[in-house]
């Protein structure tokens, strides 16, 4: 769809702001936020227990922009960027505190997992469940149940309680309800993730159908190569605020070159440092294997390791550790973890209880291996696979130089997800 000023507008956002605040009782949007405080405070021991300091924190901060008809917009930034509270805010999940929000039309919204959803119903129960929430009649429901079903892939689980579901089964079957119900403004967050390589791409092709249908649609990815793919536009939020709107390779390119972890090592001093209950971070560096000192420039030719310290906090927590390695578009490489191998050497901590203590895990990938580009990394830590407790999203960035001759053996760029090597990993205990 041709899109130009002519075009009728289909979101407004005017100034808006979030404000949230840290450690207060009495402030709800929600009947379940109001129930939950109120079982805290009595746990707790009454109001003063609860209260807390004061603080406030400004999630979305003076936004303003527009969406026009057909549109279909991307918005990326680190987490913590307010994406996800401003998709909320169009959705009318969550009230701005300051500024004007106007959407014309039907709104259709996939922002977490399993939500309009009951775990006790089947899938067909809550297709017509989900609909019915997201504004459809029965009649439409009907007329357009076969369509769901086949675009979720989930026919021979259709009587099966949702509860059953796995998380990739659940998105695909909410993706499926909430776009073919036809909205006028379709909102995404960053579920599409969960969801394998195939139905990531038919997710695409279906925002992009539906963009050429003349439906205005905001995405929230991480994944940079779908942005510039089937956007047209794209906003690069930072702390809450507008930092660019334009094209989307341009506003990619100014993302990934504000990055400010483009040093090779990254230490997190103890107060700020990504934990949870059984694990802190310490550090992420990336060095040539036969060198002792990270780098954001490695050498083509050689080994590269990539070495992460963190420490156990509980005795007998189990720990794994994972990475996604994207290039500079953003385009998935590889994704690796500290996983049981039959042709390698199994790392001796995987699924076994730590003592307390500090950990350094190293995983080394073979020499002209990589392009001559720049990467970044992602880490992701916790007691399985796939269910981080800790997430660092881009969190390191580093280049690959081809220092000697030309290699001979790949050309031109690597694209994932065809690439996952079994990668060598290796975990001891650091003495104090």
């Amino acid at each position: 769809m041709h899109i130009d000023e002519q075009t009728p507008i289909a979101i407004s956002v005017e100034d808006v702001s979030k404000k949230f605040r840290l450690g207060t009782f009495g402030e709800h949007h929600r009947l379940t936020e109001a129930i939950s405080s109120g079982l805290k405070s009595l746990l707790l021991g009454g109001f003063k227990a609860l209260a807390g300091d004061p603080r406030e924190f400004w999630a979305v901060r003076n936004v303003s922009f527009q969406v026009r008809k057909g549109e279909v917009v991307g918005i990326i930034g680190h987490n913590g960027a307010g994406k996800s509270t401003l998709l909320k805010i169009l959705s009318r999940i969550v009230t701005p505190t300051k500024g004007r929000i106007g959407v014309r039309g039907r709104i259709g919204s996939l922002l977490e997992i399993g939500t309009g959803f009951h775990p006790e119903l089947t899938g067909r129960e809550n297709i017509f469940l989900n609909g019915a929430i997201l504004g459809m009649k029965r009649s439409e429901i009907r007329s357009r149940f076969d369509q769901i079903v086949e675009f979720a892939e989930v026919g021979q689980f259709l009587d099966t309680p949702v509860k059953r579901y796995s998380n990739g089964m659940v998105v695909r079957l909410g993706f499926s309800v909430a776009a073919h119900m036809e909205p006028d403004v379709l909102i995404i967050d960053e579920v599409l993730s969960v969801g394998d390589q195939s139905f990531q791409d038919r997710c695409m092709g279906k925002a992009t159908e539906l963009g050429n249908q003349g439906r205005s649609i905001l995405v929230v990815s991480h994944n940079l190569a779908a942005i510039s793919n089937i956007c047209s536009r794209a906003l690069l939020l930072d702390h809450g605020s507008v930092v660019i709107d334009g094209q989307p390779k341009q506003v990619i390119e100014h993302y990934l070159k504000g990055m400010r972890v483009d040093t090779g090592n990254v230490v997190w001093e103890q107060a700020s440092a990504p934990a949870s209950s059984d694990i802190r971070l310490i550090s992420i560096g990336v060095r040539n294997a036969n060198s002792i000192t990270s780098n954001n420039q490695v050498d083509i030719d050689q080994p590269i390791a990539i070495e992460i310290q963190y420490q156990v906090l509980r005795e007998g927590a189990i720990n794994t550790v994972q990475l996604h390695l994207k290039d500079e578009n953003g385009v998935f490489v590889l994704s690796s973890a500290n996983a049981p191998s039959m042709n390698l050497a199994v790392d001796s901590t995987y699924g076994t209880p730590l003592s307390t203590g500090v950990y350094r895990a190293e995983c080394v990938l073979p020499a002209n291996f990589l392009n001559d580009s720049r990467y970044v990394l992602s880490l992701f830590l916790g007691p399985e696979i796939g269910k981080p407790t800790i997430q660092c999203e881009n969190v390191l960035a580093f280049r690959v130089l081809d220092t000697g001759a030309m290699r001979k053996e790949y050309l031109g760029s690597w694209y994932g997800p065809a690439i996952r090597p079994r990668l060598a990993w290796s975990t001891s205990s650091k003495p104090d």
